[in-house]
């Protein structure tokens, strides 16, 4: 049974025995490290390994932080990271910035050139906002919105982390689950080890306060196809400096569809919406106005 929670999200609510072929029951032990699972709330179906050094947990978690809308370490796939985890070499976030040359001309398919592209990435992500930082870290409930309200608010990962529900509350786009979610996440000490650790390898820690006008405040923008020159990232961070808002999906509370190159189903669906829809000209005068 599944409802539509926040008139958006699709929120799996139970399973209806009636129509289930058989009887199911949750596993009670972790098939990757035999510990204990649990369900962590009631009003929620999920059952949880409850190992924080559970070996598939730490895969996904550095799949995460990696990904494109995190700290974006382009050829930190899931093949090299199964295989980095196999060979001993990573355990946590801050091991991926300890690699080596070396480390990588072991893997398969590794040759120099390959390997040095991947240190670049790595070494170019340190340079990452501290907004995709803080939705890298994989806190439950922080999606990429969350993260960049965060990010802007508190402004560095300091005061984010010292942050109480009260005050996490107080921000308009903060509920109180996401709230007793970030307090319970740097209330742990591995943590906070791990976001020292982050600073000392040279990881940006502040948000800089680039925003130079809110001319396009309220303002809901949605990418499709290739742009000439900056990657779909770029052109979302320039909106955002300008107070707008990238969003995924077109609907008739979008304000524009910055159509590149190819562009996809989304072009259509704005061409039946009657959204205004602008080519990457259009879009690069209305960020240079």
């Amino acid at each position: 049974m599944i409802e539509r929670a926040g008139d958006v999200i699709p929120k799996i609510v139970k399973v209806t025995q009636k129509l289930s072929k058989g009887n199911f029951t949750a596993p009670k032990i972790c098939p990757s490290c035999n510990a204990k699972i649990i369900k962590e709330d009631l009003e929620q179906v999920a059952y949880r390994c409850v190992n924080p050094s559970c070996p598939k947990q730490l895969e996904r978690g550095l799949l995460h932080f990696s990904s494109r809308g995190a700290m974006d370490i382009e050829g930190l796939g899931e093949a090299v990271v199964i295989q980095l985890l196999g060979r001993g070499l990573i355990k946590n976030f801050g091991d991926i910035y300890r690699l080596k040359e070396q480390d990588l001309l072991g893997l398969e398919l590794f040759a120099q050139k390959k390997a040095q592209k991947l240190l670049n990435a790595i070494e170019e992500s340190k340079k990452q906002s501290l907004s995709r930082l803080i939705y890298a870290l994989g806190i439950a409930n922080i999606g990429e919105k969350a993260a960049s309200v965060l990010a802007k608010h508190f402004g560095s990962m300091d005061a984010v982390s010292n942050a109480n529900e009260s005050q996490l509350i107080s921000i308009h786009e903060i509920g109180p689950v996401t709230a007793t979610c970030v307090v319970g996440f740097f209330a742990q000490p591995q943590a906070r080890s791990l976001i020292e650790d982050l600073r000392k390898l040279g990881l940006n820690m502040k948000q800089p306060k680039s925003q130079v006008s809110n001319k396009l405040e309220g303002k809901k923008f949605v990418f499709t196809g290739e742009i000439e020159g900056i990657s779909r990232d770029q052109a979302g961070e320039m909106v955002k400096v300008l107070g707008g808002e990238v969003v995924s999906s077109v609907s008739k509370k979008t304000d524009y569809v910055v159509a590149g190159e190819n562009p996809g189903s989304k072009y259509q669906t704005a061409m039946k919406l009657g959204v205004v829809i602008l080519n990457e000209k259009q879009f690069k005068e209305i960020l240079n106005d």
